[in-house]
């Protein structure tokens, strides 16, 4: 990889603006001063600093953030506040992407990456991760509801789910239930709902695959994922 473009990567500015840094004489690769922009580096093996401070390498950004309702799961929008708002800017200048959505009015787990691989794998029907939500219902469920969500039910536009395991946490004139579904029909875990005639009035995702929510982190925080759960991603998405 080219100096610049490994500089320009951890936010040390534009191509143009790294230049002009590395004129300074500021930059080295191991012990040697580097000014020519076109110099290659292996950061996985040289020690490159600016100013006699380390630069951190990554190529990949792994980020669970607890999305806040109001906002949306894209990387713009000229309307929304996006997630991708709500980084830090040594984050944003990986341009990370969220895998999946959550509707506006959702919040909870959310993976943002720039890894499109896992991502892709994450995503793939082919796949099946598992998605588990919680949620309020405007109404009492009952083992029908268990049963016919467990069956796959039909959707507004004619579409029978794949089975999902419903689990009533707390039964009532309004309910607290547990969803897990393996696919992402845009906003179906409402449509499920609706399809036994009830509605959903709070929704939170608390679970993708074995990567489940912080529970310390407040709404629109976000943190890196650990090696390991890294490491857990990549195997279900490989293996499921």
């Amino acid at each position: 990889m080219r100096i610049d473009k490994l500089l320009s990567n951890m936010g040390f500015g534009t191509r143009k603006e790294v230049k002009q840094l590395l004129k300074t004489g500021t930059v080295r690769i191991d012990e040697t001063i580097i000014k020519d922009a076109k110099t290659h580096v292996d950061p996985k093996v040289q020690t490159v600093t600016v100013n006699g401070e380390p630069v951190e390498y990554k190529e990949f950004i792994y980020l669970m953030m607890n999305k806040p309702p109001g906002v949306i799961s894209a990387t713009e929008d000229n309307h929304d506040e996006t997630v991708i708002d709500l980084l830090e800017i040594e984050d944003a200048i990986f341009n990370p992407f969220p895998v999946g959505r959550l509707d506006k009015d959702t919040e909870g787990l959310l993976l943002i990456t720039n890894d499109g691989q896992l991502s892709h794998q994450l995503l793939s029907p082919k796949k099946h991760v598992p998605k588990t939500y919680f949620a309020h219902i405007n109404d009492e469920v009952t083992e029908e509801d268990v049963f016919a969500f467990k069956q796959g039910v039909e959707l507004d536009d004619g579409y029978v789910t794949k089975p999902g395991e419903l689990k009533i946490i707390e039964a009532g004139p309004t309910s607290k239930i547990e969803l897990i579904i393996t696919e992402g029909k845009f906003h179906q875990v409402k449509r499920m709902f609706e399809a036994v005639g009830k509605r959903v009035m709070y929704l939170k995702r608390i679970k993708m695959g074995p990567l489940a929510l912080d529970e310390t982190l407040q709404l629109g925080e976000y943190r890196e994922l650990t090696e390991e759960e890294v490491e857990l991603l990549r195997q279900e998405s490989s293996y499921s």
